[in-house]
């Protein structure tokens, strides 16, 4: 039975699930849902997810949610030698960087995702966006720095903490701001474009967020 993913395509955080499953080349069926109100407020999801938010992957008799958490789940049941990497303190390699992508990037991403392409233009407080931004060029250059001696933010390959930070990168210049990437960046986002699950779900339209509130 191929694994299920319930979530909208459009949420990054169920794009970090899709992107991993093509990396992994592991089968997969991905089950639209959370574009319309109430999707997610049935029982039947509620089984699923009590906390009723997408992503949620069902793998056989495991349920697993939090997007970080399945991309854990994954690398762990699915990763080989790829992706699984049972050195506890090589895993805290690419760990760390996951955790300070959801505490550090994703706020200030989100304030200005939300702030500036969701929010309808005659709503933007353009202070707080700027805020927001400049938090995200200072994570941009942390990456840079992170990036100056190698190809990827845990080493020279690829692991989950380029699908954390990296799930970023697109709408941030793409959304019409002045976002320009630091070369290491520029270096690493090429990169990421080249694997199959980047273009395919990290670089779909999204168009349909614009001017929207609500979830």
């Amino acid at each position: 039975m191929a694994i299920l993913v319930y979530g909208r395509h459009t949420s990054y955080n169920v794009q970090k699930v899709l992107w991993l499953l093509d990396e992994l080349q592991v089968s997969y069926k991905h089950i639209e849902l959370g574009s319309n109100p109430g999707d997610t407020e049935t029982d039947e999801f509620g089984k699923l997810n009590p906390m009723r938010k997408v992503p949620v992957l069902v793998d056989n008799e495991n349920v697993v949610w939090e997007s970080n958490t399945i991309l854990r789940y994954l690398a762990n049941m699915y990763g080989s030698v790829k992706l699984n990497v049972e050195n506890a303190y090589q895993r805290s390699l690419y760990e760390r960087w996951m955790d300070w992508s959801q505490t550090y990037f994703e706020p200030a991403f989100i304030g200005v995702f939300w702030g500036y392409y969701r929010t309808p233009t005659e709503l933007h407080n353009m202070e707080e966006i700027q805020k927001s931004l400049n938090i995200c060029m200072n994570c941009l250059g942390k990456i840079d720095n992170q990036l100056d001696t190698q190809e990827y933010l845990a080493g020279n390959k690829f692991s989950l903490a380029d699908i954390c930070a990296g799930v970023f990168i697109f709408r941030l210049t793409e959304i019409n701001l002045d976002v320009s990437l630091p070369k290491n960046v520029e270096r690493w986002y090429k990169h990421l474009q080249r694997s199959k699950g980047y273009p395919r779900w990290v670089m779909s339209d999204f168009s349909s967020l614009k001017g929207r509130l609500q979830y």
